[in-house]
């Protein structure tokens, strides 16, 4: 085992914690060295992928590793301080999504990123599906001529299935910070993040307008860029779309569109197509692995050396967006 290889504690290890455990395992740059998570259970899983590791009490625990970097899979309500507290102890981060639940939160995190020279990124899974980083591609090289339109939709037939995601002061939001924090920032991403001129949005729960106390599962909203670029999304719960999941991003141009959407319902298998006119140009499709690729990329980087990085300076962008979605700013 190299003494080179950064050590990295995980701060919950559900699922998502374990999957993006193996993801960084399996690039070979890091080792697994401590792991907290109250479940006994989840404990249990996490130590069959990394024996090595040592199981400890809560982030204190994982701090006092003297660790290189902390990979964050907690409540959204947490995700802010347990960063900072990290950062400020002279670990990296990776973070689930969202990193705060407001834009201040998340612009709080970046500051100390920054400060404490550390990496920091936010696990934005589909940035790296293949369809996107050629959709993007084509965005850069001007190929669709003057983009005017994007549509992008996150529809899922199911809720979380935890309490905290309902409760607004714990989750910050519903489906808006759960699943149309992904649309957002595939949006400005794939645009190269231009200014945000207006966003006018609708928050709908169980039916009804949303009501204070309650997080919304339907919400469409229209944003317009400086550049005269229309976005509109939409994202909801439990919607009864007649399949499990509809995921779409598409760009339209004055030369052409090209669009990432999710084959029958699935939430992993993917194509992407490039359009001109009535003819479909197929850019990418399944099979692909990519859910950990974002994680697998932070291990990377950190194995390399990286501090810092500027980009994170994008968080913010996309948080100050749901803000405006949530009308918790002008």
């Amino acid at each position: 085992m190299s003494l080179t290889r950064p050590r990295i504690g995980f701060l919950g290890v559900g699922w998502i914690g374990r999957h993006r455990m193996e993801a960084m395992l399996e690039t070979g740059t890091i080792e697994a060295a401590a792991f907290a998570d109250p479940s006994d259970d989840m404990a249990a899983e996490a130590a069959k992928l990394a024996p090595g590791a040592k199981r400890v009490e809560g982030l204190d625990g994982l701090l006092a590793e003297g660790l290189d970097g902390i990979v964050i899979a907690t409540p959204s309500a947490l995700h802010a301080e347990q960063s900072i507290r990290a950062l400020e102890a002279g670990a990296a981060v990776f973070c689930q999504k969202p990193l705060g639940r407001t834009a201040a939160e998340a612009a709080s995190v970046v500051a100390a990123a920054r400060s404490a020279n550390r990496l920091l990124a936010v696990d934005l899974s589909y940035r790296f599906t293949e369809g996107m980083k050629q959709i993007r591609g084509l965005l850069a090289d001007g190929a669709l001529g003057n983009v005017y339109a994007a549509d992008l939709v996150f529809h899922n037939a199911y809720g979380p299935d935890k309490a905290w995601f309902y409760d607004p002061d714990l989750s910050g939001g519903g489906c808006v910070m759960d699943l149309g924090v992904h649309l957002v920032d595939l949006a400005l991403w794939a645009l190269d993040f231009p200014k945000v001129a207006t966003v006018d949005a609708q928050l709908i729960a169980g039916g009804a307008p949303l009501s204070p106390g309650k997080v919304e599962d339907y919400a469409v909203a229209q944003i317009g860029l400086e550049n005269g670029v229309s976005i509109r999304l939409a994202c909801s719960w439990r919607l009864p779309a007649g399949r499990e999941a509809v995921i779409e991003a598409s760009f339209y141009g004055t030369q052409g569109g090209a669009a990432l959407r999710n084959v029958g319902g699935s939430f992993y298998d993917f194509t992407a197509e490039r359009f001109r006119d009535t003819t479909a140009e197929t850019l990418a499709e399944p099979p692909e692995s990519w859910g950990g690729r974002a994680a697998a990329d932070w291990a990377t980087r950190l194995s390399e050396g990286h501090a810092f990085d500027a980009e994170a300076e994008r968080l913010v962008n996309v948080a100050s967006v749901l803000d405006r979605i949530y009308g918790r700013s002008a």
